[in-house]
């Protein structure tokens, strides 16, 4: 029996991530996970933190409070305030003010309308009457933006010219409110990141200098994660780069940032566009971005962290189908990482981590948040079973916490 669980676990280690393991393994897995003793958190600090910004900001917008939603954005952005996994306060203070006018938008383009451009409008009378008010010109930008590349996601009736027409003409508004405006000036890096995400929707991406721009927001802020990813993905070459390019500006955000990072950039970097290009397995030095994950979770050993540098690693980095031939001994190497993140590191559960490393934002339409979270908690259980499947399938069982992970005696 305990040489069929443990098959049946390796056979799960080269599942892919785009196919399901049979019933039958999952089954075995689902046995072991039992003998994982593993607390769970449904609703997790990051979580709470993310909303509380988003909330905070959609009830300032809908009273009309302008003038008190810029103040906190400013204070946001001058004290760099950050949720416990580094997401901009700032940023997610003007989610929140622009939801309801994108969130509209969004679900008339998926029913087949276009959207009324009331939302938008009434963000622009806004903009005008707070002239020179860098935190409105924000919101109403990237409320432009995000406009911009829901009618590339949803076109109208399939017509992909008025598609494009209609993102264009956003992108290019939200340009012209950014552009009196610079990052550097109001040290702001929810305006540099502004500027760094329309970016990418410029008709002409040579014009974008996309790496200056990047530099410039890291400097601003080099303690927050989320610029390093953005600017991996942003330098694939499906994008506006290459794999040299992204390569070269990996070692040159570590070098700036080693005092604060140490090798960690480099994998920050790196970590969204190994996720989005099997080809970066070629390009990405393994020595130096296994250095970085061990330096990422010196500097930040919070649970958030290492659910996401576990589930990177159990989920994202399985063998895909479509590349499979395509620099295997690396993505070996990367996946191997789960066994000394979950015995050094790990010691509670965040389950939708482990969700969204299975979904690509934007695929398809996503099942309730229980469902999220049973399926993330799955996901991340199979994966523990299959890693330590010799350690537990002669009944023992494996137990996590604070002080590190330890078996437990068959009964």
């Amino acid at each position: 029996m305990s040489r069929f669980l443990i098959n049946a676990a390796n056979r799960l280690l080269k599942s892919t991530k785009t196919a399901q393991p049979s019933p039958t393994v999952q089954q075995d897995l689902d046995l072991l996970s039992r003998r994982i003793i593993l607390p769970s958190m449904p609703v997790t600090d990051e979580e709470m933190a993310r909303a509380a910004f988003q909330d905070l900001g959609q009830k300032l917008a809908r009273q009309e409070m302008w003038e008190e939603l810029s103040q906190e954005i400013r204070e946001a952005d001058s004290r760099r305030s950050a949720t416990p996994g580094g997401e901009s306060a700032a940023l997610l203070l003007a989610f929140g003010a622009r939801g309801d006018v994108v969130a509209g938008a969004e679900e008339a383009l998926h029913d087949g309308v276009a959207p009324a451009s009331d939302g938008i409008d009434a963000l622009e009378t806004v903009c005008l009457e707070q002239c020179g008010d860098y935190a409105i010109a924000l919101i109403v930008a990237l409320a432009h933006i995000d406009l911009g590349w829901a009618w590339r996601a949803d076109p109208l009736r399939g017509d992909l010219v008025e598609a494009q027409k209609q993102a264009q003409a956003h992108l290019d508004r939200a340009a012209d409110i950014l552009e009196p405006h610079c990052g550097f000036a109001e040290n702001a890096p929810s305006l540099a990141a502004a500027q760094c995400a329309l970016m990418s929707g410029l008709a002409d991406p040579r014009e974008a200098r996309i790496a200056d721009h990047f530099e410039d927001l890291i400097d601003l802020d080099p303690a927050s994660p989320r610029h390093m990813r953005a600017l991996g993905a942003a330098l694939l070459p499906a994008r506006q780069g290459s794999y040299r390019e992204l390569e070269l500006e990996a070692r040159r955000t570590a070098a700036r940032t080693g005092d604060i990072w140490g090798a960690g950039a480099y994998a920050w970097v790196y970590f969204d566009a190994l996720a989005l290009d099997a080809g970066t397995l070629g390009s990405v030095d393994r020595v130096f971005f296994i250095d970085g994950l061990r330096d990422i979770l010196r500097r930040s050993p919070d649970q958030h962290t290492a659910n996401l540098l576990a589930a990177f690693c159990a989920v994202t980095m399985r063998d895909d189908p479509a590349s499979t031939q395509v620099h295997p001994a690396a993505r070996t190497q990367l996946r191997d990482c789960l066994s000394w993140i979950l015995r050094d590191h790990l010691h509670e559960l965040h389950p939708l981590i482990w969700t969204q490393a299975l979904h690509r934002p934007g695929a398809a339409a996503l099942p309730s948040r229980r469902a999220l979270i049973t399926e993330g908690r799955q996901t991340a259980l199979r994966a523990i079973a299959a890693q330590f499947a010799e350690d537990i399938s002669g009944g023992k069982s494996i137990a996590f916490s604070p002080t590190g992970m330890y078996l437990l005696p068959a009964l």
